[in-house]
């Protein structure tokens, strides 16, 4: 792994920009500290990048497309000890009482740890430099340090979603803890943690104490945190927004999540809002949340760009590329019925919408469009270098193509945060796997147990 105390130049890549004209550039990119310094053709040649090139240490990336990291707008990263164990659930209640109901009031405050970590490392090792963790298993303060000292531990671009459990005893420390969260952890790990204040939309599920309105809008609002509300579902949470236009709690730091199945008029509200949305295109599909058609016509038609996210791995799949793909197929398939028939006509998703989706507007969606999600000079160092000569990336003719529709996480050679390298020759850094996972079914066997004996 190429040292980078005095900079970092990636040469004769291809450059996925995703800046605002999704500008691709053949080409080399400089980055000093944290940051991406310069972005170009021919860097080592300008007079004015002098000595600043010349001491980089010098990585060739040709054959490989160099793009911003994944960003995942929503993901409860303390379920990872249990993936997949309900993976043909058939609806948000089957969730509700295995996971929330069944398995949550058991966890202790390492196996938090233990969850989150797994699912931040997967999420590095398949190019999501920037994950939010929706962390609603907010049983104790221990429950939640743990939560965001995995994040620390694992080097990615985390934003903790702090939220109280759906059910099952816990101590009410929650949303009052998260002041002391925020004071505690704000600027750690090369100030890679942010927060949020985690919420749902009504308290048709877990009571009023859950959900979002003016208690917990000014609690965030004195934190100057923003707010990622979950289960934005149906008619009941429409007329929630349209509560919350009323009361003026719909702006820019609010995030809606999966907003499945809204009337037209919860939408309008939303698109004259400017509030961020945040697709879950399996989720809604998988555990069957409302229409289970992801939302995105609905958004783009009220000029709202989503971000994409992951959801539960309980029954989801780990990686974006699935989002990607899964959301090109379902909203194309969509238009292409309208186009015979069938419904309000719209345009195809190109692959450069999905990928804007999956990277720049994740990271705008959760409050950090300008910190990352782009490859342009000034943001952080968040990239991804993936193999495009492999067998099933080769030939290299559409880099934006190959990305979401050609490569998978076998394809990623390097990943950085904040410059830094988080895996490397297709390896995550530092990250001992036999370890991991003696963590993971330890915590996974004593969650069943303890869960078992209380019965």
């Amino acid at each position: 792994m190429p040292p980078t105390e005095h900079g970092l130049l990636l040469t004769g890549g291809t450059v996925v920009t995703m800046d605002e004209r999704r500008s691709v550039v053949a080409g080399d990119v400089l980055v000093e500290g944290d940051t991406i310094a310069a972005v170009g053709p021919g860097l080592a040649e300008r007079a004015e990048l002098g000595d600043r090139v010349a001491r980089a240490a010098r990585v060739d990336v040709r054959g490989c497309v160099v793009a911003p990291g994944f960003v995942d707008t929503h993901r409860h990263a303390w379920q990872t000890q249990f993936r997949r164990s309900i993976a043909d659930v058939d609806d948000l209640a089957g969730y509700l009482e295995t996971t929330l109901a069944g398995l949550a009031p058991h966890y202790a405050p390492e196996d938090m740890y233990v969850g989150t970590r797994l699912a931040a490392l997967t999420a590095l090792d398949a190019g999501i430099t920037t994950m939010l963790d929706f962390s609603h298993n907010s049983r104790s303060a221990a429950h939640s340090e743990r939560a965001i000292e995995a994040l620390i531990d694992t080097g990615i671009r985390g934003v903790h979603a702090a939220m109280g459990p759906h059910f099952g005893e816990w101590d009410r420390q929650w949303p009052g803890d998260l002041a002391r969260l925020v004071g505690r952890y704000a600027g750690a790990a090369r100030g890679l943690i942010g927060f949020r204040l985690g919420a749902l939309a009504t308290d048709e599920v877990a009571g009023p104490d859950l959900a979002y309105g003016p208690r917990l809008a000014a609690v965030a609002a004195d934190l100057d945190v923003g707010v990622s509300v979950d289960a934005v579902l149906g008619p009941s949470s429409s007329e929630a927004v349209l509560g919350w236009e009323r009361a003026k709690l719909l702006d820019d730091r609010l995030t809606l999540i999966h907003c499945t199945d809204l009337t037209p008029e919860a939408w309008r509200a939303m698109g004259d809002a400017g509030v961020g949305v945040a697709l879950a295109p399996t989720s809604d599909a998988q555990i069957g949340l409302a229409t289970a058609v992801p939302a995105i016509d609905e958004a783009l038609a009220v000029g709202l760009r989503p971000g994409l996210s992951i959801d539960v791995e309980v029954a989801l799949a780990s990686d974006m590329f699935t989002q990607m793909r899964a959301l090109h197929a379902i909203q194309r398939m969509r238009a292409v019925a309208a186009a015979h028939g069938e419904g309000e006509v719209a345009p195809r998703l190109s692959t450069a919408d999905v990928l804007d989706l999956a990277t720049a507007r994740g990271a705008a969606a959760i409050g950090l469009g300008d910190v990352t999600g782009r490859v342009v000079p000034g943001l952080a160092a968040d990239l991804l270098i993936v193999a495009a000569e492999d067998v099933n990336t080769m030939p290299l003719n559409d880099p934006v193509a190959t990305l979401v529709l050609g490569a998978d996480a076998r394809n990623i050679r390097a990943v950085l945060v904040g410059g830094a390298f988080m895996k490397w020759n297709g390896r995550l850094v530092g990250v001992d796997v036999d370890a991991l996972r003696r963590d993971v079914l330890r915590s996974r066997d004593a969650i069943n147990h303890r869960m078992h004996a209380s019965r």
